[in-house]
């Protein structure tokens, strides 16, 4: 089925807060609309923790909805260590951003983004977790620079990834 993936913005983490079943209500029309065109909806990565987003797919109580996992975002939000969220939510996993990052170092600033490979990821772990639970959907590879560096950059990500998959 083909999907949609998009962010959509910050999800309270207590389902308590009185923003919550507003937003639930709304993305059920969101998804409720997607799977009447026969597309799944699906949450990317990275400003909620990895248990909200269950909890919101649970509270949605559809079939048409997904993840894009973007490992990168987990750790540049500091929301979570990507491989330990597959725990989590690793049977929703629908697409992958093949990106690297590091935790934020300070409390104003998201963490850097980095080079497939050179930031905390750890692509090895992550691959082998995919393929347990069955995952055999594409790694998409995103590395948001522009200029030669990031042609250089995706050549490398190619290199990486054809020895892990």
């Amino acid at each position: 089925m083909s999907s949609i993936t998009t962010h959509v913005g910050f999800i309270p983490e207590t389902p308590n807060n009185p923003l919550y079943p507003g937003l639930i209500d709304a993305l059920r029309e969101v998804v409720d609309h997607c799977a009447e065109r026969g597309l799944d909806f699906c949450f990317e990565t990275g400003q909620e923790t990895p248990v909200t987003l269950l909890r919101v797919i649970e509270d949605l109580g559809t079939e048409h909805l997904g993840i894009n996992l973007d490992p990168a975002n987990l750790l540049m939000y500091g929301k979570a260590n990507p491989v330990d969220a597959l725990d989590v939510f690793g049977e929703y996993v629908l697409g992958v951003h093949a990106k690297d990052g590091e935790y934020p170092t300070n409390g104003r600033e998201l963490g850097v983004e980095k080079p497939l490979g050179e930031g905390r990821v750890g692509f090895p772990r992550l691959i082998a977790k995919l393929k347990d639970l069955g995952y055999a959907g594409a790694l998409t590879i995103e590395r948001e620079i522009s200029g030669p560096r990031q042609v250089e950059d995706i050549k490398h990500a190619i290199e990486v990834l054809s020895a892990l998959i």
